[in-house]
């Protein structure tokens, strides 16, 4: 789902960010089948492995430990009236992955929610916006009308969630997002809108100082995919990284593009120590091929929007070593091992954010805030441990505390 999520670094971001990112899953508008997101597929054993966690400066941070996650079935003696959850986001076209991800996050809550409490069956209904803002803004008055559904984790990709925000804040609508990272959206002043993780302005420069400060690297390469999400990321590494982001090698794709020559003669010609790449999997994958293909020996890093199983699966070898930062916490204990047997694969991007906020929202229905205005007060003063991370917001919707997470593909 790139374009998807939009992300005081904030003041970092948001001075810089003109454009509206999609948190990774935001600008996406396409309307092709995952399988033709790009490169085709190779046959891999590589996957993508949890290495460490970064604050803004780059620098490790140890995970808490102990901290038991809040679980979705409660005590068992909930009880509510028929009412209903919904998710947005891309359900189908190139970056459906991320979309999936949340919806199979979000259901497998409400799977354990619903077997657990039988005087209390809530339901999910999900709505297909392909990651297109356009498509979210018709899908948006579906929600809002429908007088059962009390609370949203959506919409996925940062484009879409800009177009919408007022339609949901204006119905009063608790609207969560699992994967939307650009740094404006919590700046538009909507009461409904929470950020289920770290923003741009957070991830951007913790990945800059990361290669900057722990790797050393003296010359990165930023390439962008021209949507929301890649522009706004892509401004805050540049930012970042200052001198270190090579001038001659500034480049922009477009979402969409498949033959990236130009852009690897042009990196070839810098020799940069490492490429960062500001986008979606489905572009991320051939530039990553045809970066091996064409002699580039440098490390290939990309963020959230390419940290999915079809990066690597599309890119096969030439994915090995690629370092990929994500604001979304890894899959561990009995949600990993619950999510695989239910939906036959492991956990992806956002799957954890996806079950952390129909957990909460969940929580809220099961303590009898079964209305939009208590459900979304609910959520407001919330303050409790999920998988990913200890999850309470700002005013404004932002997580009080965010770190990012740099994972490897080996």
């Amino acid at each position: 789902m790139r374009g998807r999520v939009a992300r005081s670094a904030f003041a970092i971001g948001s001075a810089s960010l003109v454009v509206l990112g999609s948190g990774w899953l935001a600008g996406c508008q396409q309307q092709a089948e995952p399988s033709e997101g790009g490169g085709g597929t190779a046959q891999t054993d590589l996957k993508i492995v949890e290495q460490v966690q970064i604050d803004q400066n780059g620098a490790e941070v140890k995970p808490a430990e102990g901290a038991k996650p809040a679980a979705p079935a409660g005590d068992g003696k909930a009880q509510c009236p028929p009412v209903s959850l919904a998710m947005a986001g891309a359900l189908n076209g190139p970056d459906a992955a991320l979309g999936i991800n949340i919806k199979n996050g979000i259901q497998l809550a409400v799977d354990e929610h619903n077997a657990a409490n039988p005087g209390c069956q809530v339901q999910l209904k999900t709505f297909d916006t392909e990651g297109d803002p356009q498509k979210a803004t018709q899908i948006a008055p579906q929600i809002i009308n429908d007088a059962f559904t009390i609370g949203l984790i959506g919409p996925a990709f940062s484009g879409e969630t800009n177009a919408t925000g007022d339609v949901f804040n204006q119905a009063g609508l608790v609207a969560a997002t699992a994967s939307a990272t650009n740094v404006t959206l919590s700046e538009k002043g909507w009461k409904t809108f929470f950020r289920g993780l770290a923003n741009d302005g957070v991830q951007g420069p913790s990945v800059a100082n990361y290669l900057k400060n722990t790797l050393k690297h003296q010359k990165v390469c930023v390439v962008d995919d021209s949507t929301d999400y890649g522009l706004g990321l892509a401004q805050s590494i540049r930012e970042t990284l200052g001198p270190v982001a090579d001038s001659a090698c500034n480049i922009s794709v477009k979402k969409g593009d498949k033959d990236f020559s130009a852009a690897v003669t042009q990196i070839k010609g810098a020799s940069p120590d490492s490429v960062f790449f500001a986008g979606y999997y489905a572009e991320a994958a051939p530039l990553v091929q045809q970066l091996k293909d064409g002699g580039y020996e440098g490390t290939f890093v990309s963020a959230d929007g390419t940290k999915d199983p079809e990066f690597v699966k599309q890119a096969g070898e030439s994915s090995k070593d690629a370092l990929l930062a994500c604001p979304c916490g890894p899959a561990v204990g009995t949600f990993a091992e619950d999510y695989t047997k239910k939906f036959n694969q492991e956990p992806g991007t956002y799957s954890v954010e996806g079950y952390d906020l129909g957990t909460i929202m969940l929580k809220g229905i099961d303590s009898g805030k079964i209305t939009r205005p208590d459900l979304l007060e609910f959520v407001r003063t919330y303050n409790g441990q999920g998988v990913g991370r200890n999850y309470q917001w700002t005013p404004n919707g932002e997580l009080t505390t965010s770190l990012i997470w740099i994972y490897k593909v080996q």
